[in-house]
């Protein structure tokens, strides 16, 4: 049985370009970029390159560039800094879809460091409405962070109209870009964005390598102090093997990041109407016209998004009921409920999640296979059956 993987928000394939850059590095070049010696040195220089890949995926200068071991360490440092460099301001703006990484970090910052959080909602299709942006930034906000683009939706957010927003008070923007970066096309330098995160595993890097932009003449504290490694901004021994795979990957990425926008959106929108036409009372989440092009998250009403992965896991089709990083949960997705989708629905809502490497044919496989899932399992659910005889007396 062919494996059909549609859950790339969650994690990539590491790229094979990426794999053998990163060989070497493991065996044969092995040293140390601090140390002294010319063994060492050349390694060295090999960083320099990946965090040259890096800026240039982003708009911003290789200076600009903090390696770090992914997206929740780069969060949380972006976030601590801001409080730590403005001591005398209490606040932070972020939004109620945000990944756990920043919303369980701000609920810890306001119960037990006495800061308080100024929460932004959604409207029904994940958007933000900018009035209210604006009259939760105070002068009192250290910092702003949303994120880029929702990890569950695919719902891309204002981010320079919010960093507009936030320098007019004098807070620092901060955005999680994990889902973005990679995805969709990025000029930091042409933006007010101060701090931004990235994760190499979500644009087929390796897993434990990750990169925070702290934008040239920004107030910083390190998260991670040691050593003198990073330009003094984060201690500990360089993961080479790690800044060569993402730097590779960020190479790769900005090389096919039109592609990204044109091919793999179109296979998205194909998975999108052939669903939307083949089973009844199905729903798109998020903003249709706003949204990265690889996302569809799509709800099934009348029926278990857990049944319908395990169905789909049977037929060999991977995708997620909603973030990795709250998989074993039993409760309903906080991005989806914050949207106020219906009860019915927000339990049946399915990611699936595209890549480079999806192909048409994958696609024909899930518009052929979902179909007959979500019948068979309507007719087990009680909910799912009173439907279905409605459908049948309206025929």
């Amino acid at each position: 049985m062919k494996t059909v993987y549609l859950d790339n928000n969650a994690t990539t394939m590491v790229a094979p370009e990426v794999f053998d850059a990163m060989a070497p590095f493991f065996s044969e070049r092995y040293g140390n970029p601090s140390s002294m010696h010319s063994f060492g040195g050349n390694v060295a220089r090999d960083v320099a390159r990946a965090r040259e890949h890096v800026a240039a995926l982003l708009g911003a200068a290789p200076q600009e560039i903090v390696f770090t071991s992914g997206g929740t360490e780069s969060d949380s440092t972006a976030i601590l800094s801001a409080l730590a460099t403005m001591p005398h301001r209490k606040e932070i703006v972020a939004t109620r879809v945000e990944h756990p990484a920043i919303l369980n970090l701000c609920k810890h910052l306001a119960r037990f460091k006495g800061y308080t959080v100024r929460w932004l909602s959604v409207d029904k299709d994940g958007m933000l409405d900018m009035d209210e942006v604006r009259s939760k930034i105070t002068d009192q906000t250290a910092v702003v962070s949303v994120m880029w683009a929702n990890n569950e939706t695919g719902v891309i957010f204002p981010i320079q109209r919010i960093a507009e927003a936030a320098a007019e008070h004098g807070a620092l923007m901060h955005t999680d870009a994990v889902q973005a970066v990679g995805k969709i096309p990025m000029d930091l330098a042409s933006t007010d964005v101060s701090l931004l995160a990235l994760s190499g595993h979500k644009f087929h890097g390796p897993k434990g390598i990750g990169a925070l932009y702290v934008r040239k003449g920004t107030r910083f504290s390190p998260f991670v102090i040691g050593g003198h490694q990073e330009a003094d901004r984060r201690g500990g021994t360089t993961n080479v093997p790690g800044v060569v795979g993402i730097g590779e990957a960020a190479r790769l990425a900005l090389a096919a990041i039109h592609d990204e926008y044109q091919r793999v959106g179109a296979m998205r929108d194909r998975l999108q109407e052939g669903l939307l036409q083949t089973i009844p009372s199905a729903r798109v989440n998020g903003k249709i016209g706003s949204r990265l092009p690889n996302t569809l998250n799509i709800a099934f009403e009348f029926v278990e998004g857990e049944a319908i992965l395990m169905r789909m896991d049977d037929k060999g089709i991977c995708a997620s009921s909603g973030s990795a990083c709250t998989s074993g949960s039993l409760e309903p997705s906080h991005v989806l409920r914050a949207m106020g989708v219906p009860f019915t629905a927000v339990h049946g809502s399915i990611r699936f999640s595209l890549s480079r490497y999806t192909t048409d044919d994958e696609i024909s496989y899930v518009i052929a296979e979902l179909p007959g899932i979500i019948e068979f399992l309507r007719e087990l659910s009680p909910f799912g059956k009173e439907f279905l005889d409605a459908a049948c007396r309206v025929q």
